[in-house]
């Protein structure tokens, strides 16, 4: 299985960004009346704008012209009511619009979270937690001002400037090209950036994504780092890491910087264009004053939102390939899903049949973990899995809740075939402890409670006695309230785990699998939970694999795995009289 390590850049799939950007406007389309009443604010405040240097037009040509102080100081009162409402206008087109982008990027987040969920254990299995948080969070900040800057500056600025150049063409189309001559320039310098600007951005976010995936693994693993006095060794790696993700960004910035200069040197090209050919070629005495003055404004006017344009677009080309790697996991398929017309698995009597299932990743066809499986459990059996490491012991059981999908044959549950059922209906009657004793945040109580979120507070206590751990929770200051962190740094190793069995136990599973779930407990803790998972596996059909034998002597039947096929199997006593591999693997616990 090909893994993405965290000093390797990811993959992506290049996209078309047209089609990129309306993926994103369309989540802005559905706030549509929010849109509505921001188009209605926008169309004001823009025709205000537009008409300011008309108001100055007429009254240098005519008030001023005519000495008429009146009618001067009646327009200017005009004026200042009219620039009164475009302020308050503005304003509050943007609280609309940063209230709107916030509600967008909390959409996206919610749709992107629901659908990691969704995918199965090899997504997971497949790249640093880091770099999956770096898209969950740190791309998607990233689109609120694209998102905001498209509504309250790219369709006002474009508008604007549509509207100039028609005002500017209808006034004196000389004039108006005059101004227009450099806009080619523009384009062309504009497309030359952004072509090379957008594939250094991408490069700069994939260095960001290695960087944050390092950083989580290493707080993630602190205790291990310190214990080695690891320190130099990963403050080294770091500064590489974090040396790479600076000089990306520098390589990206260097290029979308350009956009500023291009835009002023065009705009000062313009500029002189207006005034030569509107002086020199026209002539002064064919432009009135008032219209010069009105031209050089609209003329401030056009390059201002050429400016804004081209910054957005800078903003556009340094954060749409955030929306790209948002959307790559958006487009990643949930392979394990419900399939049409799949049933609610009726309430099992623990009946578990494997009809020669084989089992080989998906990036690793050829290599099967597993190879024409077949055996029957029947309901109430505790079936012990051993056999060396990589066996495909681990493989069985996830098949089972169907974590991974079978390559080959089918696995059925009391006669049902776990691909047609729903998820929830099999993953809720399968109860699950691994050595990976993994706690929430929280209290003790809300812990247990994960393995039903329905459970009472008798239930939740009467799960903790039957595995011996209410003992040590009403020790604690607050009993069952008490306070733990994920890693639950407040309690030991066996503590720990104690709070995994009480958590499974809670959920009063059909089936139950216990995936080396004593490995972390030392001998004392293990004889005080041992007669609390006799107590869970009591009339459940359970899986236990385990390398300590002397765990699994009292099962039903020992299946000894090796190169993905079961190689004997049958009691501890007749396995022993057999004097096999499982012998073996015992005779050289003991002896």
């Amino acid at each position: 299985m090909s893994v993405n390590a965290i000093r390797q850049d990811e993959e992506q799939k290049e996209v078309l960004k047209k089609d990129t950007l309306i993926r994103l406007y369309r989540y802005l389309l559905r706030f549509k009346k929010e849109l509505l009443g921001v188009g209605v604010i926008m169309a004001i405040t823009l025709s205000i704008n537009m008409a300011a240097p008309l108001l100055m037009e007429m009254a240098v040509n005519v008030y001023v012209a005519a000495g008429d102080m009146e009618g001067l100081l009646r327009l200017g009162a005009f004026a200042l009511c009219l620039f009164l409402i475009f302020a308050v206008g503005t304003r509050l087109r943007m609280l609309i619009m940063s209230r709107l982008s916030n509600q967008v990027l909390l959409l996206i987040r919610e749709e992107l979270y629901t659908h990691i969920q969704t995918l199965s254990f090899h997504f997971f299995d497949s790249r640093p937690t880091g770099k999956i948080l770096a898209r969950l969070i740190g791309d998607i900040n990233s689109l609120k001002d694209l998102l905001s800057d498209s509504v309250t500056k790219l369709i006002p600025d474009m508008l604007t400037v549509i509207g100039v150049s028609v005002i500017m063409l209808v006034k004196n189309a000389w004039l108006a090209l005059a101004a227009l001559l450099t806009l080619p320039l523009l384009m062309g310098g504009m497309f030359f950036i952004q072509s090379k600007a957008h594939k250094l951005w991408q490069t700069y976010r994939k260095k960001n994504s290695n960087l944050n995936a390092f950083v989580h693994e290493d707080f993630s693993g602190i205790r291990i780092v310190q214990s080695f006095a690891a320190e130099q060794e990963t403050r080294n790696d770091f500064y590489l890491l974090a040396d790479e993700q600076r000089d990306a960004f520098r390589h990206a910035v260097r290029f979308s910087d350009a956009f500023g200069p291009v835009v002023e040197i065009t705009w000062g090209l313009g500029s002189f264009f207006l005034y030569f050919i509107g002086i020199r070629i026209l002539g002064v005495e064919r432009v009135e004053v008032g219209t010069y003055l009105a031209f050089s404004t609209y003329l401030s006017m056009f390059w201002s939102p050429i400016r804004n344009l081209a910054n957005f677009y800078n903003k556009l080309i340094t954060n749409i390939s955030a929306a790209e790697r948002v959307f790559d996991i958006l487009d990643t398929p949930a392979k394990i899903v419900d399939r049409d017309g799949a049933k609610e698995l009726p309430q099992l009597s623990g009946k578990v049949e494997f009809s020669h299932v084989s089992f080989a990743y998906e990036d690793a066809p050829n290599k099967k973990i597993l190879e024409d499986v077949s055996f029957c459990v029947n309901p109430g059996e505790m079936i012990a899995l051993v056999g060396p490491t990589g066996a495909g012991k681990t493989t069985i059981v996830n098949l089972i809740g169907r974590f991974y999908e079978v390559t080959e044959g089918d696995i059925l549950l009391d006669g049902h075939s776990i691909q047609g059922v729903s998820l929830q209906s099999l993953r809720s009657q399968m109860g699950i402890m691994t050595q990976d004793n993994f706690l929430f945040s929280g209290s003790i109580r809300d812990n247990i409670r994960y393995g039903r979120l329905d459970a009472t507070d008798e239930e939740i206590e009467a799960a903790a006695k039957a595995v011996n751990a209410h003992e040590f929770i009403m020790k604690l200051e607050k009993g069952y309230d008490t306070e733990i962190s994920e890693r639950g740094s407040r309690l030991s190793i066996g503590q720990r785990q104690l709070l995994a069995f009480a958590r499974t136990m809670v959920s009063n599973p059909r089936i139950l699998i216990l995936d080396e779930a004593t490995s972390s407990i030392d001998t004392h803790t293990e004889r005080l939970v041992q007669d609390g998972i006799e107590t869970m596996l009591k009339g459940r059909t359970s899986f236990v694999i385990a390398h300590r034998l002397s765990t699994i002597r009292k099962a039903d039947r020992i299946f000894v795995i090796d190169k993905g096929n079961i190689m004997e199997q049958g009691s501890h006593e007749e396995l022993m009289e057999k004097r096999g591999a499982y012998y073996q693997l015992y005779e050289s616990q003991f002896h």
